[in-house]
């Protein structure tokens, strides 16, 4: 156990070491890359040993799919390629010597020819294939655009905090199968005593891109007022301060957030769409678009949008929601459209200005998932925090 210790104090180093030791042509970011890329490998490749558990039935068309596993067998060899070009590169060989490990030991395992060990679809199942499909997805769409046009140069991928919002990730992917049963539970418990069928019927006829835009702003116009409360009422601010914990704003900072708030959050802003009858494809490209749109805003981005942050919410706009500066309290709590805050009174964008820093005063939320999962159940929180 010591020994793996020491190896992730090593990996975690390597990653976390100063802009001078990531230059171009160093061998850290074939080494970051390739053991990445090894390790989703290797975790995807686990997820088909027992997909009845560690994967998602929505995901069953795709593992099937012939070029799933040539996309598998692909990855793989870049990551080893990336790993033995960093070794070749870099003096510290932690990153491709762990990067060659993985994928190594992913091939013996069956790489992209792996086969189920345990057959049939489990009752309850993890998103093991759901995490490494996300993170890779958000990750090389998000990390380049940071890159390129961030609005806090100096600072790097692996930022203060990254490891605690990696969790979050896991967490909310592995456990995607119970967050969608009590999602929906409130309004299916809605329709089973008022089935609204002709207003559902109305609904469902509506054109896609009308049923898109209502399903936009009911949405929003449900998650200002819960935001608000969740900022307003003293006992929720205790779960929404993990949220406002985080002192770095990039593409992972999003997924920072309490179990219970998101179950909370969730299900309020699904009753409508899904009471009303809004169609299932508009639903499932609203939620796509959502987490992408979610991401955005979140993330370490210059982006100004001069006449855009007028209409729709940008990362300037949200980034002052979470500034540690006393004017950036309680206000921006739109998630899609400034419009609710201009009309409730909580907008806030001064011009060409962002805020100086992020978290709360004080900094009082302890770091680790759970000390931040059990820091609402702790005692008084102030609210200026």
């Amino acid at each position: 156990m010591s020994r793996l210790h020491e190896v992730r104090m090593k990996v975690r180093h390597e990653l976390e070491v100063p802009p001078a030791l990531r230059r171009f042509g160093s061998g850290w970011i074939s080494g970051v890359l390739g053991l990445v890329l090894g390790i989703g490998g290797l975790l995807l490749v686990i997820s088909m040993l027992a997909p009845g558990i560690l994967t998602l039935p929505e995901s069953e068309p795709l593992r099937t799919n012939h070029w799933y596993r040539v996309g598998l067998h692909v990855l793989l060899l870049i990551s080893f390629g990336l790993s033995a070009l960093s070794l070749g590169l870099r003096k510290d060989r932690t990153l491709g010597t762990c990067g060659v490990a993985v994928t190594v030991l992913a091939s013996v395992i069956g790489g992209s020819q792996t086969t189920a060990i345990i057959a049939g679809r489990a009752p309850m199942f993890l998103g093991l294939d759901f995490f490494v499909l996300r993170i890779l997805f958000t990750g090389f769409l998000f990390i380049p655009l940071e890159r390129i046009f961030s609005h806090r140069g100096e600072q790097p991928v692996f930022r203060e905090e990254w490891r605690e919002d990696l969790f979050y990730f896991l967490v909310s992917s592995l456990l995607v199968q119970v967050l969608t049963f009590l999602t929906f539970l409130p309004a299916k418990t809605i329709l089973a005593f008022a089935p609204l069928t002709s207003v559902r019927a109305w609904v469902g006829t509506l054109p896609l891109v009308i049923q898109f835009i209502a399903i936009m702003f009911l949405t929003d116009f449900v998650q200002y007022w819960v935001h608000r409360a969740f900022h307003r009422i003293p006992w929720l601010w205790k779960f929404h301060a993990v949220h406002h914990s985080a002192q770095s704003m990039d593409w992972m900072a999003g997924a920072r957030m309490h179990f219970l708030e998101i179950l909370a959050l969730r299900c309020t802003t699904v009753i409508p769409m899904f009471v009303l009858g809004f169609s299932p494809g508009v639903m499932n490209t609203y939620i796509f678009v959502v987490y992408l749109y979610s991401t955005f805003v979140h993330a370490n981005l210059s982006w100004r949008f001069p006449l855009v942050e007028k209409l729709l919410v940008t990362p300037r706009f949200h980034h002052w929601h979470h500034g540690i500066e006393r004017e950036a309290i309680d206000v921006n709590f739109a998630i899609h459209f400034p419009l609710f805050d201009r009309l409730f009174g909580t907008y806030h964008l001064p011009k060409d200005k962002w805020p100086s820093g992020y978290g709360l005063e004080g900094h009082p939320v302890p770091l680790g998932y759970l000390e931040q999962f059990k820091y609402p159940f702790k005692g008084e929180i102030k609210k200026d925090e």
